[in-house]
């Protein structure tokens, strides 16, 4: 029997990700999109794309337009370049998150900029109600390893918060029109770090997603690479996720979240949080 301090955990596998090698794309789908659909993993809750996506060098996505959803990458490798139609042009490294608030609609286009293939997730949301048609908006922000490092750092928070900046460029999270918050987190071998979810509108149970970033190369095989270890802190139980693995998770209004790095090398995730 759960209780407020529980926190279910259902695994999504990497394997069980959708993939496609277009050769110059080589991408994982942890939910339907383009031509992978799956009923059973739509979304979760206002979190609605996570694609794991490398693009060879000087190559990339063509302008292409959105409306409504509230569109994010997170760069770990190599270098993404970002024009728009709202002026924006620039170069994203390591580190880098660029938020598109795309409202009543822009068109863009991302590319591996120079010779290096391009590592990132990009990531889609559902807007609050009645926001989805707003004034197009753009933001970057930029995190260091050391930033992230052993701690559960917010990048992204709802834009109606006090967590999150409204200026373009500013320190702190990158503001959303959702009810989602990011977290990025790199942890070192041996290292336990617990996280309590932010406080909740008076609902018993919410959904999170956590997603381990297949940092050490691109692998549509079994999960390999570095291992953490997940579950309700002080309840269990643990299972370990290794790299490209996520899972949903439906937690207690009281539940934190512990994680641990048991494997040999750094680990590299994601955490969202949605209300």
């Amino acid at each position: 029997m759960s209780s407020s301090k529980s926190i279910e955990i259902v695994p999504r596998r990497s394997t069980e990700r959708g993939n496609a090698d277009h050769g110059w794309l080589k991408t994982f789908h942890t939910f339907s999109f383009a031509n992978y659909h799956d009923s059973e993993h739509e979304s979760s809750g206002a979190l609605r794309v996570l694609n794991e996506d490398r693009v060879a060098p000087r190559t990339g996505f063509g302008t292409h337009s959105h409306r409504e959803y509230e569109i994010f990458s997170y760069v770990i490798s190599g270098e993404l370049e970002h024009q728009d139609s709202m002026g924006n042009t620039e170069v994203l490294s390591r580190g880098a998150l660029q938020m598109t608030s795309t409202g009543t609609g822009i068109s863009h286009s991302e590319k591996a900029h120079g010779s290096q293939e391009v590592h990132f997730c990009q990531i889609w949301a559902s807007p609050r109600p009645g926001e989805g048609k707003g004034k197009p908006a753009y933001f970057t922000r930029h995190f260091t390893d050391e930033d992230k490092r052993n701690q559960f750092r917010l990048i992204v928070a709802p834009s109606d918060s006090s967590e999150a900046s409204l200026d373009r460029e500013a320190e702190g999270p990158a503001p959303i029109r959702s009810q989602l918050r990011a977290y990025a987190s790199l942890v070192d071998p041996g290292v336990s770090l617990v996280h309590a979810f932010h406080p909740g509108h008076g609902v018993e149970r919410r959904r999170a997603y956590i997603h381990v970033v297949q940092k050490s190369g691109y692998n549509p095989g079994d999960a390999k690479g570095e291992k953490l270890r997940i579950g309700a802190q002080p309840e269990g139980p643990m299972i370990e996720l290794r790299e490209g693995d996520g899972s949903y998770l439906f937690v207690g209004k009281d539940a934190e979240l512990k994680v641990e790095n048991t494997g040999e090398g750094v680990v590299e995730f994601l955490l969202f949080d949605m209300e």
